[in-house]
């Protein structure tokens, strides 16, 4: 039998290692057997081993939390893909006959995003995490023309979904390029909406080499970095460089904004 024998800490005094900055990743709204909050293992990962972050898993239930309260106990906010779209109402656009939408994780999206970047706590969006961000500062999606940026068919199995792959070109000076130390990279692509006009105060990291659909997208409005992608760096970061770039990225910045 394990017992527990509390070794009570001075907590007047600081530890030797300096502590973890905790993250924030916003859930899911799924259904497995019965309604559950998920998020992909993938996305937690790279976070611990290259962020150097503790995670704390947000869950999309819009009674479960205050935004603003949370917002002053993280010190950053990934916003993750998904397999649901912003709905069209949030930009004034329509949805697909087909769309997958999670209502409640776009409230918690947009509301505890907003709160943190108002705080200059960094935010970074992968996926439907840059589609919230853009939509957040006043941008709009499309649900048309991003047939060749993702796997076409609903019934793709998912071992192969990720095959799907193209380049995009880093703009020159900007976070991207700086930390890949490249001017175009071969990223991995699942989506079903796009970026089609860009929010305001927005600045544009990447476009697609082929039609300039933007990739990617930073800003710092309030003090924290805001920094999102549309593809999926999580996917490939054991053998990427490029992607670990991007998770390198965020731990350079919640460390900043830890220290400031």
């Amino acid at each position: 039998m394990t017992r527990f024998f509390p070794s009570c800490r001075d907590t007047s005094r600081r530890d030797a290692e300096p502590a973890r900055p905790v993250i924030g990743v916003v859930c899911c709204n799924e259904v497995a057997d019965r309604p559950i909050q998920a998020v992909a293992t993938r996305f937690i990962d790279p976070l611990v081993q290259y962020a150097n972050a503790t995670v704390l898993l947000v869950p999309a239930v819009a009674d479960a939390l205050d935004s603003r309260s949370l917002a002053t106990r993280l010190d950053g906010l990934l916003l993750t893909g998904s397999r649901s779209n912003v709905a069209g109402d949030r930009y004034g656009g329509i949805d697909a006959e087909d769309n997958a939408l999670d209502l409640d994780r776009d409230t918690v999206a947009f509301d505890l995003a907003a709160q943190m970047i108002e705080a200059g706590r960094p935010v970074f969006g992968i996926c439907r995490g840059l589609q919230e961000l853009n939509v957040l500062f006043g941008g709009t999606l499309s649900n048309a023309d991003v047939g060749h940026h993702r796997e076409t068919s609903n019934a793709t199995a998912y071992e192969t979904l990720f095959d799907h792959v193209h380049d995009v070109t880093l703009q020159t000076g900007g976070l991207l390029e700086t930390a890949m130390a490249q001017s175009s990279v071969t990223v991995t692509s699942v989506h079903r909406q796009g970026i089609d006009r860009l929010g305001t105060g927005l600045n544009v990291e990447a476009v697609a080499t082929d039609d300039g659909l933007i990739e990617a997208f930073s800003a710092r409005p309030c003090g924290g970095d805001v920094l999102a992608v549309q593809w999926h760096p999580e996917w490939d970061v054991a053998v990427s460089d490029t992607s670990r770039a991007f998770f390198f990225l965020i731990g350079q910045s919640l460390r900043n904004s830890t220290s400031s």
